[in-house]
């Protein structure tokens, strides 16, 4: 990347000149997607602290703020509710440097918000399968589009319409499978590295 320097002004010595210092690049930002039990908030932790990053959670600061857990917030205001305000803490969080955020599943839907993620930062699909999946969640009461009479099969219409937004947005696709989360973190931080190589080499 080159820096445009600043005119000297006339008679000025060039070893006086203010040299310009350059710019910093933004610290690079982790966004995890992917649908519920695919292990975001349990790899952005370990994550974030392999790195040296802050983590957030979307889910979380949502719940923290208003007080109460995420089904009520869909009991009291609706889905359409409840996106309105997870539309507003991703712009808020995606705005951050040097972070790793995990995201709420349906946050791919709203434009504005895979904008954000793909413009701000790295964004990396969580893949599972959706027995994997279910096999994750089908004990989890915290799961309030789950909580209909085949939520297996709610699950299953959810990856179908979901993955091909997951996969729009995402600069890494990583299938989490059945490996350890030590695994999956050390494949994760490799494709990490690659992508980061390659942007300096491109910036060269």
């Amino acid at each position: 990347m080159h820096y445009n320097r600043p005119m000297m002004e006339t008679g000025q010595n060039p070893t006086e000149a203010t040299q310009p210092l350059p710019e910093p690049r933004p610290r690079e930002n982790v966004f995890l997607v992917g649908l519920m039990g695919a292990g975001k908030t349990s790899v952005g932790k370990m994550l974030a602290k392999r790195l040296g990053k802050t983590f957030h959670d979307s889910d979380h600061v949502i719940e923290a703020r208003t007080g109460v857990r995420i089904p009520v917030i869909f009991e009291i205001e609706g889905e359409a509710g409840f996106r309105a305000r997870e539309s507003a803490v991703i712009d808020e969080l995606t705005a951050l440097d040097n972070i790793v955020l995990a995201t709420g599943g349906g946050a791919v839907l709203a434009p504005a918000n895979r904008d954000a993620l793909r413009g701000r930062g790295t964004v990396v699909y969580l893949r599972a399968s959706v027995d994997e999946l279910w096999n994750r969640t089908r004990h989890d009461r915290n799961r309030p589009l789950l909580q209909t009479q085949d939520p297996r099969g709610r699950l299953a219409e959810l990856h179908e319409q979901r993955d091909p937004l997951y996969r729009e947005v995402a600069h890494i696709v990583l299938d989490t499978g059945t490996q350890s989360l030590k695994s999956l973190i050390g494949r994760l931080e490799a494709s990490l590295a690659r992508r980061a190589a390659q942007a300096e080499q491109e910036e060269s």
